[in-house]
């Protein structure tokens, strides 16, 4: 029976959407931006205040060398009859400006958004270009932890494993991200509405790390490891943390919040980007692997349909792998049942019926097993599920046949 599969490789989230033609060709409207918020990102993104009429526009210039010679003028209120018309001549600039500085201003504007940032300390190569692994290195990093900040949103854990990742992973869709030449920097920009929560977890767990590895590096002690899962830190973001830092001579992480909304409450303002170093290499492996170790089994009541069943002949034990519909945050589990366990759930299946099992959910393996199934029995469900359980096994009728009279 054919089957997504349990490792599917996390959803990358969406490229920068200046790198989508036709998305972001037009600016916001004049009436649609709040000025002061137009202010700080320019001087967020490294745009320079110089001069400017005081209490009523400020000029500004891109960063860069280049600079010099382009500027805006940009009203500190909509208190003077001529700040609409300022704000209109400044984003009709910005989206004519080659500048990447520019674009990034346009898309805290178009989506109030909070950035989480991503230096990367690398060694360049000939006329100071980088090889382009440096930058696929970075975004293998980045998107680690975010997935790592995404799960940590939802639960707390030392070791999450396949559970929670697949809503985890959806919850990534609406980040923009967009890379810096070189290689060397990466900002991901998080919608407020939706992935606040993400961003504040990830701001927290960061911190939470670095204060745990020094105190590793100061005492010996791994207590603070322990302490800190509760602020989000786990397995996944140590490995996240590792890829981040390997190859490197040191790297950072910023969290920026979105002026339109503000700080979150219990947050830094500002907020200083952390620092990791090749030196807490060993601490950090040590620390997700003591996070693997010690993540404790779960005994769980699963609701599953049957989706593949195994065994080496036409009697004894068998293997099981259910959909779990209901009971456990993962999308699949296999478990070995006894024969007639392995019997009730054929003929649930036969007959399009999902089965409910006890058990406990096994760490090792990332909570993909079943250990100590049993109370197998088969569970109603309405017509329309019903039915497209039959279908489904309509469609793998042959493989089912093949699996129920043994290899």
């Amino acid at each position: 029976m054919t089957h997504r599969p349990i490792d599917e490789p996390v959803r990358p989230v969406r490229p920068h959407p200046v790198e989508t033609p036709g998305l972001w060709d037009q600016p916001p409207r004049p009436d649609q931006v709040d000025p002061a918020v137009l202010g700080a990102l320019l001087h967020r993104h490294g745009w320079q205040r110089r001069g400017g009429a005081p209490g009523r526009y400020g000029r500004w210039t891109p960063p860069g060398p280049g600079g010099s010679g382009t500027s805006l003028l940009v009203p500190e209120s909509r208190a003077f009859p001529d700040s609409e018309d300022l704000l209109g001549e400044a984003l009709v600039a910005l989206s004519r400006s080659g500048s990447p500085s520019a674009r990034d201003v346009l898309v805290g504007l178009a989506v109030p958004s909070d950035e989480i940032r991503w230096w990367r300390d690398v060694p360049t190569g000939p006329v100071g270009v980088s090889p382009w692994t440096v930058e696929e290195q970075l975004r293998t990093a980045a998107r680690q932890m975010l997935l790592a900040g995404a799960l940590a949103s939802r639960a707390r854990a030392g070791y999450y494993g396949a559970r929670h990742r697949r809503p985890a992973a959806a919850s990534l869709e609406n980040v923009l991200v967009g890379a810096a030449p070189g290689g060397r920097q990466l900002t991901a920009f998080v919608p407020v509405a939706t992935g606040r929560p993400l961003a504040v977890r990830l701001h927290q767990a960061l911190y939470a790390a670095r204060e745990a590895i020094d105190y590793k590096r100061a005492t010996g002690g791994m207590d603070a490891f322990d302490g800190a899962v509760e602020a989000g830190v786990s397995h996944e973001l140590t490995e996240a943390l590792a890829a981040l830092v390997r190859g490197t001579e040191g790297a950072r992480i910023a969290v920026e919040w979105a002026p339109a909304a503000g700080v979150p409450e219990g947050c830094a303002t500002p907020a200083e980007p952390v620092e990791f170093s090749p030196g807490d290499l060993p601490v950090l492996r040590e620390a997700g692997a003591r996070y693997l170790r010690e993540e404790p089994s779960v005994p769980v009541r699963i609701t599953g349909a049957v989706v593949r069943m195994r065994r080496s002949g036409p009697r004894g034990d068998g293997t099981v792998r259910l959909r779990v519909i209901a009971g456990a945050e993962v999308p699949h589990v296999r478990m070995t049942l006894d024969e007639e366990a392995y019997r009730i759930a054929g003929h649930a299946h036969l007959v399009g019926l999902p089965v409910r099992v006890h058990g406990r959910l096994e760490s090792r393996g990332g909570f993909r097993r079943l250990t100590g199934a049993s109370g197998v029995a088969p569970v109603q469900v309405d017509e329309a599920e019903r039915d497209r359980l039959m279908k489904s096994l309509q469609e793998n009728l042959d493989f089912f046949e093949e699996a129920c009279s043994g290899d």
